[in-house]
């Protein structure tokens, strides 16, 4: 009985930090992301801090990408930028796999 308790107890923690590293890439790669928009957008060192901070709040409106899908296609069309939503799609995927990295080397 104490083997499959252990057992459990080990899937558990690892499913624990499993969410934990999906949570610390998706705030990584808003941040990036938000950091990219802002470039495209010409803010300020400080709008783009402000705007990194907001683009990873948007991510808690709901589960999944599209809110900040949203979020970016409509400010980046605000802004009167040429940037279509599959150019952020395209752009939330290789952030994805820098956010990864980031996370990996820091480890």
């Amino acid at each position: 009985m104490t083997d499959f308790t252990d057992r459990q107890r080990g899937e558990e923690a690892k499913f624990a930090m499993d969410e934990e590293t999906a949570f610390k890439v998706a705030a990584r790669r808003n941040r990036l992301l938000g950091e990219w928009a802002a470039g495209v957008m010409n803010l300020t060192e400080e709008e783009t801090d402000a705007y990194k901070k907001a683009v990873v709040q948007a991510d808690f409106e709901e589960a999944g990408d599209e809110d900040v899908i949203r979020k970016l296609l409509g400010d980046l069309t605000a802004a009167e930028s040429n940037v279509s939503e599959a150019d952020i799609r395209t752009k939330l995927e290789e952030m994805t796999v820098e956010a990864k990295r980031q996370l990996m080397s820091e480890s």
